[in-house]
């Protein structure tokens, strides 16, 4: 099966690109240019052809243009895999973003039964160090990467958790207000917890054996000790007195946390220096893409900002080999080609500068000039 590729990307009023249009193959994507010219809005763009609001975890008003202010359009046809698809996204100043496919309008899960997308992004560059929402983050993408349900557990279960807080700061002490929302929560936070477990053990299989210049992660999934619906309705019944004292739920898989290891040194990631850090996020990235493309036979596309800045020279290249090897379109950023001189003409170039508060995006035939 081949890989799936964005075969060509249209961009109107979406933030610093006015419009661009981009024309491609399944190589991976070097663009290229000076710092804010636009490069990262072009891999956001792509992000969004997946659920949930990017890259940039971004709301749909704040990606709008200025100062025209008139709304944005991406629209991408996906390649590859036998299939063939037209992607649009659009949102008007004070409306949600709309999801278009094959044009029909569908909801954002339906993305994620269309391609797949892994990204690392300059801000997850403390994730090991920071506070868990990050990781979770991490772990729950990687989870939608293998399976799309997730998105939809995940939805239904912050729904239902923040209706039931609302109720616990207004000291609701009746029952039969919180057994409905209580079902639902333990319902999906069952989903949520297998989901997320079958992703780790999935990481973990993919790095096992896997002949690769970046270190393996031991990873470890921490969460309450429930699994099965029964057993998280039980714990929410019993835990309502604490949340109403708190304001907010205690117990479940909101508070779980991904804990990661560098296993050649046995040290915890927190520990690890910068750039040891790096290269496990690299690493978990790298084996995701692998795992997705064992169980579907096509490597997902993937997202990398900045991510060559932060390499030295040998494990730049062998990340571009890596990358080459899976046959994934691979869209990365750097501010200069010079940092992708180890692709060659295995990838296709992309060069972004700013003209006049607008951004400019134009395929060139080299990775130097």
């Amino acid at each position: 099966m081949s890989a799936v590729f964005v075969a060509s990307l249209t961009l109107s009023h979406f933030r610093s690109h006015r419009r661009a249009r981009l024309e491609l193959d399944g190589r991976p994507v070097a663009i290229h240019g000076p710092n804010g010219a636009g490069k990262t809005n072009l891999i956001e763009a792509v992000s969004l052809l997946s659920p949930g609001r990017g890259l940039r975890r971004a709301a749909a008003e704040d990606i709008i243009r200025r100062p025209e202010a008139i709304g944005w359009k991406v629209v991408a046809e996906v390649a590859g895999g036998g299939l063939g698809h037209e992607i649009e996204l659009s949102a008007e100043p004070g409306q949600p973003r709309g999801t278009r496919i094959d044009g029909k309008t569908s909801p954002q899960t339906a993305l994620a039964r269309l391609l797949r997308i892994v990204w690392l992004v300059p801000s997850q560059d403390r994730l090991w160090i920071e506070g868990a929402d990050g990781r979770r983050r991490l772990l729950d993408r990687i989870a939608l990467s293998f399976l799309p349900d997730h998105a939809e557990a995940a939805l239904g279960y912050e729904k239902a958790m923040r209706d039931r807080n609302r109720l616990l700061k207004d000291q609701v002490t009746d029952a039969r207000w919180y057994n409905a929302l209580e079902r639902q929560m333990a319902e999906t936070a069952a989903m949520i917890t297998t989901n997320r477990r079958d992703a780790v053990a999935r990481i973990l299989a993919a790095q096992d054996g896997a002949a690769t210049a970046f270190p393996a992660a031991g990873l470890t999934l921490e969460t309450d000790d429930l699994t099965t619906a029964e057993s998280y309705a039980t714990a929410f019944a019993d835990s309502r007195r604490r949340d109403m004292a708190a304001g907010r739920a205690l117990v479940g898989p909101h508070r779980a946390d991904l804990v990661a290891t560098y296993v050649d040194k046995g040290m915890p990631a927190a520990q690890c220096s910068t750039g040891e850090q790096k290269a496990l996020l690299v690493s978990l990235i790298l084996a995701n893409a692998r795992a997705l493309k064992a169980e579907t036979g096509a490597a997902p596309l993937v997202l990398l900002d900045e991510v060559a800045a932060h390499l030295d020279a040998g494990r730049r290249a062998a990340l571009f080999d890596e990358i080459c090897a899976l046959g994934a379109q691979a869209w990365m950023t750097g501010t200069g080609p010079e940092l992708f001189i180890e692709l060659g003409p295995r990838a296709q170039y992309v060069a972004v500068a700013d003209h006049g508060g607008a951004s400019e995006a134009r395929i060139v035939d080299a990775s130097v000039p």
